[in-house]
């Protein structure tokens, strides 16, 4: 005799929905499959659609590494750098991952400039047909920062190329020099107490706080890195007599919320003599280039840390943004470095007379824009300055020649180069210097040269533009 339960009524219409419901749902779950690989075959049918785009043209002008970022329907084969097209032309790279392709630029970009990226052949990994993606934008219009010193206090302005509309940004009885970065603007300011401090803000000049130094005593040199929110400065104590003193030893420090309280790092290198008479940040890299007191070029990390040496040096006149070529003055003449590999070359002779640059600064394609004496027929000098663009084969082109009543104190280019600033002592007899620790004129202006035309565009009354990545000298 049977002991399982018997089902009741009740229990047999239990299953029958059961067997009902479990029917509905394997129809629905077909239906959704069936939906889903339709969808699936659509997609590669269509081949890859942009779903997303993402570009920061104000980065783009300010600094090198800005991206355009496209983001697809599908996953992507990767995709080759002939398939990029980017008008006007601009140097780039670019790089696959998963449904995404990012198109990094290698400079920053001219302002006000309409930009298009194209990418043709876009194929997902499921094959299927090509697809094109395209992304417009324009860039904004150019903003510098100048230092105008008064006789009661001294006032960093933002202003346009044009020179319209400046607006104080800072003000301090005392600024030494400033640097600006993406996100911060960086002051070297005495106190009424006559110490050394550096003060933080926002690029408007808002949020200032107050930057730790390694001790009582004096900044110098001070530079900023075109990445990461980083800044470097030489730093000597006041009483250089004591035992231990510091002379000229390189700090570096992160101008980020997040690093506030942390101490300055300094740069020591082993066997090293550790005073820097002259160093630059490297393009793109954490890299620094110094020249030490003891005539000591070398390359090393932004601690000190994997230091090579470059031979004997006088000088460093610079390295152009997104490059790794510098310009060294040796004791033979002026050379130029590849960073990466440590071969060097001649500088190239610029052709016609000129006299002997007095400043180099160059370009990310291998020109240089020099200022040399103008010579006279029989090779005595002028009095007056030529400020003159020489093509990577010695070309020359003239950009401007300073009067013999004046002196040209600077020579820096806008981050994309398309902009070059002379900064002027008008008058240079009758215009005394200050007695400021980093001493300039009383009269100064910066006069702004648009480099494809030699065209002044406006003379702005001010020092120290935040496009140079060094203090005047």
């Amino acid at each position: 005799m049977s002991t399982e339960p018997r089902p009741t009524r009740r229990t047999r219409s239990r299953r029958r929905r059961g067997r009902a419901f479990a029917g509905a749902f394997a129809i629905v779950v077909g239906v959704l499959a069936v939906v889903g690989v339709t969808a699936a075959a659509a997609s590669v049918v269509q081949g890859p659609r942009v779903t997303a785009t993402n570009v920061d043209p104000a980065a783009a002008v300010a600094a090198s590494g800005s991206r355009v970022n496209i983001t697809l329907s599908q996953s992507l084969e990767e995709v080759d750098p002939s398939q990029v097209t980017i008008t006007p032309a601009t140097p780039f790279a670019v790089d696959t991952s998963g449904r995404s392709v990012g198109v990094r630029f290698t400079l920053p970009l001219w302002d006000e400039t309409d930009y298009t990226v194209r990418i043709d052949g876009l194929r997902g990994l499921g094959g299927g047909p090509e697809a094109t993606a395209t992304v417009d934008f324009t860039t904004p219009a150019l903003t510098e920062y100048l230092l105008q010193r008064g006789d009661d206090e001294d006032t960093v302005f933002r202003t346009g190329i044009d020179g319209e509309a400046a607006v104080p940004v800072f003000t301090h009885a005392h600024i030494e020099d400033f640097r600006a970065t993406g996100s911060h603007l960086v002051f070297s300011v005495r106190t009424e107490n006559d110490e050394a401090a550096l003060i933080v803000t926002d690029r408007d000049g808002a949020d200032a706080r107050e930057l730790a130094l390694p001790g009582e005593g004096f900044v110098s040199n001070l530079q900023s890195a075109d990445r990461g929110e980083i800044i470097g400065y030489t730093f000597s104590d006041a009483d250089l007599e004591a035992d231990g003193a510091r002379e000229s030893v390189l700090y570096t420090a992160s101008l980020q919320e997040s690093a506030a309280g942390d101490d300055p790092t300094p740069v020591e290198i082993e066997g090293s003599d550790p005073r820097v008479a002259d160093w630059r940040f490297v393009p793109d890299t954490d890299s620094v280039l110094l020249l030490s007191f003891d005539g000591t070029l070398l390359l090393a990390g932004a601690h000190g840390e994997d230091a090579t040496a470059l031979g004997s040096a006088l000088g460093i006149d610079g390295i152009a943004r997104g490059s790794s070529l510098a310009v060294v003055e040796r004791l033979d003449g002026l050379g130029v470095v590849d960073l990466t590999t440590g071969t060097e070359e001649p500088l190239v002779e610029p052709e016609g007379a000129t006299g002997p640059a007095t400043s180099v600064t160059p370009l990310p394609d291998g020109s240089t824009i020099r200022a040399s004496a103008v010579l006279e027929d029989d090779g005595s000098p002028t009095g007056r300055t030529a400020v003159d663009l020489v093509a990577a084969d010695g070309g020359v082109v003239s950009l401007t020649e300073v009067a013999d009543t004046d002196a040209v104190l600077q020579t820096c280019v806008s981050p994309s180069a398309r902009y070059a600033a002379v900064l002027v002592a008008p008058d240079a007899i009758g215009n005394p210097y200050d007695t400021y620790y980093l001493p300039l004129p009383e009269t100064v202006e910066t006069r702004i040269i648009a480099v494809d035309d030699a065209e002044q565009l406006v003379a702005l009354a001010g020092s120290s533009i935040s496009w140079c990545q060094t203090p005047p000298r």
